[in-house]
């Protein structure tokens, strides 16, 4: 089959598409025909082994520790079910699916396997009515921003602030905060604020020309998905009792935080509780109802996988970058 291998770490140039072996259920595993997959922030960083001090070494020994252990990397796909294992009882051959892998890694490819149950990431039936495409747009930032969410209790009447809400991840989080009934400011590049508008954000700032910070105003919940900002200042727009989630933290942010709230009753985290099979079925639910849907910048093939990767990394793109693998 074909799939894009990555042989160490660096810039998108390492990048390459070879012909690999086709994979093979095993007995709780089901073999997925992949149609489309993306390429997101995360992709992105662990192609190049970017990250934050904090998590780096554990990381470290996960994803390979001179070079990457998952040659084929990749987190969401859509697809069709070729195969099942013997233990399988949920999923069967013909199957429209999509899912995302975790730290399985292995979406850039024609095929990849994925536990029925697995321990990280997740599958579910693709919603009616959406192309593999958009289904492959989902799992990742969609389950993600859900967990987050939920974390901080976003419910009807809360004010949320979403800073870097033109990515993945921010779109997303977007239209689920408006979904859940919350009055909802986003933040990001000039260029990102008519699509924000248009899914639904009520206020819109560009942060190139205002600090959001310095507004005399609060929210019960900023969602943080830019890494690097100064967090104590966010911490310092919370509402009493209000909830500071960072997505892509370093450690100076979480220190920061830490700080700024001691002595409060103001909460902060940097962890989510989403991305399971039920989160994707819930998701997959409001996709078929017409109350969400996946933003798409860009598509390209698998043979584009390098052009799409440095798309990804001008940090320009408008929610999700699609690759087409059949």
């Amino acid at each position: 089959m074909r799939a894009i291998v990555c042989t160490r770490y660096g810039p998108p140039e390492v990048l390459r598409l070879a012909d690999v072996r086709k994979p093979a259920p095993k007995d709780d595993e089901v073999l997925v025909r992949v149609r489309a997959t993306t390429v997101s922030a995360a992709d992105c960083e662990i192609r190049r082994f970017d990250f934050a001090p904090w998590i780096w070494l554990p990381l470290r020994l996960a994803l390979g520790v001179f070079r990457p252990r998952r040659r084929v990397l990749g987190q969401e796909f859509a697809g069709d079910v070729e195969g099942v294992g013997s233990a399988v009882t949920s999923f069967a051959p013909g199957d429209r699916v999509f899912g995302t892998t975790g730290l399985g890694l292995g979406a850039h490819a024609e095929y990849v396997c994925v536990r029925e149950d697995p321990a990280t990431g997740a599958m579910a039936p693709m919603p009616a009515g959406v192309d593999y495409a958009e289904a492959a747009a989902i799992p990742y930032g969609g389950g993600e921003a859900l967990g987050f969410l939920r974390k901080a209790g976003v419910g009807g009447g809360q004010r949320i602030l979403v800073n870097g809400a033109g990515g993945s991840f921010g779109t997303f989080a977007v239209q689920l905060a408006k979904i859940l009934g919350a009055h909802v400011t986003a933040v990001d590049g000039a260029g990102k604020l008519e699509m924000l508008r248009g899914l639904g954000a009520d206020v819109v700032v560009d942060y190139a020309r205002e600090d959001v910070t310095a507004r005399h105003e609060t929210w019960d919940v900023i969602f943080d998905i830019v890494r690097g900002t100064r967090s104590d200042r966010m911490v310092r727009r919370l509402a009493e009792s209000g909830w500071l989630v960072m997505a892509n933290p370093g450690f100076m942010q979480m220190a920061r935080a830490w700080s700024a709230s001691r002595g409060t009753r103001k909460r902060w985290s940097i962890a989510g509780v989403g991305g399971t099979k039920e989160d994707l079925v819930y998701l997959a639910g409001l996709v078929e109802d017409g109350r969400l849907h996946a933003v798409i910048d860009r598509r390209y093939p698998l043979e584009q996988m390098a052009e799409a990767h440095r798309y990804a990394e001008t940090g320009a793109k408008l929610g999700n970058i699609v690759v087409t693998v059949a």
